[in-house]
């Protein structure tokens, strides 16, 4: 049974740091395309950052310089790095997984959207002025 437990929100001011947590299991996660999106109330949830199976990292662009994706295999976790927070950045962020696709000899990740196949529950991050 695969499950993806985040940890690590809460409120911080303008500015400040907060580093969120993916604790995975049920799956093999090093050959797992690995993802962190958010969402706020009324809007479509947005695609933070993501790391493939080669460990190529990827960002959207209102995060790109400030939080940084990581993962530690041996732990099977995976870590949102997240500097210099703006109110903007209040959401619920949710941990992503899904299996990559076949290529020719090897694999390679779909593009991260709401298609992802697994999915947390959430943590709350808020950031206030």
């Amino acid at each position: 049974q695969v499950q993806l437990v985040e940890s690590g929100g809460g409120s911080v001011q303008s500015g400040g740091s907060l580093r969120l947590s993916c604790a995975a299991s049920g799956f093999t996660y090093s050959s797992t395309c690995m993802a962190w999106f958010r969402q706020t109330p009324g809007k479509e949830r947005e695609w933070v950052a993501a790391i493939d199976t080669d460990g190529n990292l990827s960002y959207g662009d209102s995060v790109k310089g400030r939080f940084a994706i990581s993962q530690d295999k041996a732990k099977n976790t995976l870590y949102l790095q997240m500097n210099n927070l703006k109110p903007e950045d209040t959401a619920i962020y949710y941990c992503s997984a899904d299996d990559p696709i076949p290529y020719r000899r090897g694999v390679f990740c779909r593009t991260p959207s709401g298609q992802y196949k697994y999915w947390g529950q959430g943590t709350q991050v808020t950031v206030s002025s």
